[in-house]
This record gives C-alpha cells, sequence and structure tokens, in this order.
C-alpha cells in the first residue's frame, strides 16, 4: 500500500513507538508508515537496523521517520527523548508502549515462583509499567495540545492462562492492564484513549530467547483453532485498529485479546 492509497484519517499524524528494530515492535512501525503516519520509535542496541528502518519508511512510504536510543529500563529518559521527538515532529497523535526486556536483565524474573528474585522482578516491572507510565505521560502532554490522541500498551495473555516461569511478566501485565484502564479515565476529557493490546505466544526473538520456546509453539500451535502460532502482523493490526479514530473512537479502557483463541481452552 503506497500513502497515495491510505486512509484520510491517519495520513500526516505522528507515531511514537517503543523498540521498533524487531518484532511487534517493528511491524507496528511498519503498518502505520505503509498507511502515511509519520513515525518516531526508539531502539536499545541495534542502531544500523534502525537507520536502515528510517530510510526504508522514507523511501518507500514518503513518511517522516526517525530513530532515538532508549534504555526501557530508566524510563526517566523518556522525558528528554520527547523533547528530541518535538524538535524533529511537530505533532504526536498516538503512543504506543512495546518495548520489553529478555535476557539477563530477567534473570530471577522469569523463574519457578520458589526462584523469583526482587531486582529480576523490578526490571520486568520497570520495563512493562513504570516505562508505559513515563512514556504515557509525555505523549499525552503532546496529544493534548492538537486534540486528543491514542494510547496503546503492548501486554500479553501470561495474566489469563497459566504459563510456566512466567509469573513476573504476567503479573507485570496484569498491573499494566490495570494502570491503561486508569490512564482512560483520566484523559477522556482531552479527547485521549487509552487501550492494551494482549498477544498470545507470538512468535518472535523475544519468545525464542526463553529456554521453552519449542514447547511453547508446539502446545500454541495444538491448542489455537488456527493451528499455528500468532506472528508481530497479527498484533500490528490489532493496535492501528485502536489508533485509528475512524475505527475506534468511542473504545477507551479496554484490554483487546489477540491470541488465535487459545485462552478459552
Amino acid at each position: 500500500m503506497n500513502a497515495a492509497h491510505t486512509p484520510q484519517s491517519m495520513q500526516g499524524k505522528t507515531l511514537v513507538v517503543s523498540g521498533a528494530t524487531r518484532g511487534i515492535g517493528k511491524a507496528i512501525a511498519y503498518r502505520f508508515a505503509q498507511n502515511g503516519v509519520n513515525v518516531a520509535f526508539t531502539y536499545h542496541k541495534n542502531e544500523e537496523e534502525a537507520h536502515r528502518i528510517v530510510q526504508e519508511m522514507q523511501d518507500r512510504y514518503k513518511v517522516r521517520a526517525h530513530a532515538y536510543r532508549l534504555d526501557i529500563l530508566e524510563p526517566e529518559q523518556y522525558v528528554e527523548l520527547f523533547k528530541q521527538i518535538d524538535a524533529d515532529f511537530d505533532r504526536i497523535d498516538c503512543f504506543v508502549s512495546n518495548a520489553i526486556i529478555y535476557g539477563r536483565s530477567v534473570v530471577g524474573g522469569f523463574a519457578p515462583f520458589m526462584r523469583l528474585k526482587p531486582k529480576g522482578l523490578n526490571n520486568i516491572y520497570t520495563a512493562t509499567v513504570l516505562a508505559f507510565v513515563v512514556g504515557a505521560q509525555e505523549a499525552a502532554k503532546r496529544m493534548k495540545m492538537v486534540g486528543g490522541g491514542a494510547i496503546v500498551s503492548l501486554s500479553s495473555t501470561g495474566n489469563l492462562v497459566y504459563m510456566p516461569n512466567y509469573a513476573g511478566h504476567g503479573n507485570s501485565k496484569n498491573a499494566v492492564e490495570t494502570m491503561v484502564k486508569y490512564a482512560a479515565m483520566d484523559l477522556g476529557e482531552f479527547g485521549i484513549r487509552v487501550n492494551a493490546v494482549s498477544g498470545g505466544p507470538i512468535d518472535t526473538d523475544a519468545l525464542k530467547a526463553f529456554p521453552d520456546y519449542a514447547q511453547v509453539k508446539q502446545k500454541v500451535e495444538e491448542q489455537s483453532p488456527l493451528k499455528r502460532m500468532g506472528n508481530p502482523a497479527d498484533l500490528a493490526g490489532a493496535v492501528y485498529f485502536l489508533c485509528d479514530p475512524a475505527q475506534s473512537a468511542w473504545l477507551t479502557g479496554q484490554t483487546i485479546v489477540v491470541d488465535g483463541g487459545t485462552t478459552f481452552k
């Protein structure tokens, strides 16, 4: 799809999305760019890929795109980051809190209950909940200036169904979904809608980093009536729907579950 045939409701608007050099965040960034939306996105380490994405979006979709480094375990960095975005874009309409952590940062957080440790749990909570709060606060300040906007947090069904070793993540996803509801209530008067997209296990590098990836994949394919795992594009569509006022203008404070039917079993 090129910009000449994109829906008018989103053309020329600006998305800010965290963690968009891979997986779900990357799919979200491209879904918006394909529809004529300017994209500001964050990355942590892969600067080369971030610059490649910026160039491709500008060349292929003729939108404005910029990448900014962010350590999601330092949510206060959002304050200065949004000042940088202000210098590069004239408005902010959508904010998607997507970036996650895995690997060493979740040691003591991704474990059976009796092996959970405060540091790992705190890191997961910081990246999931605190980063959403600070990022959404900064985005909301800008959205007020343009008469409203949409904020979306990524979540997961690990707070709805048991997943081995997932207590730290599931607990934090539950917390961020509650925070979404409170934000929706407080920001609605400014025309700002706040929702969450809760994904079942999605086939990404982050999931592949988990030691039980093969078992998870097999179980999801068996449980889903669609007989496959979810992919990043499945969530990107739901996020775009929630941000497009032409499609979801009266939808706020909700969590949309995109799980291939797996939480019913």
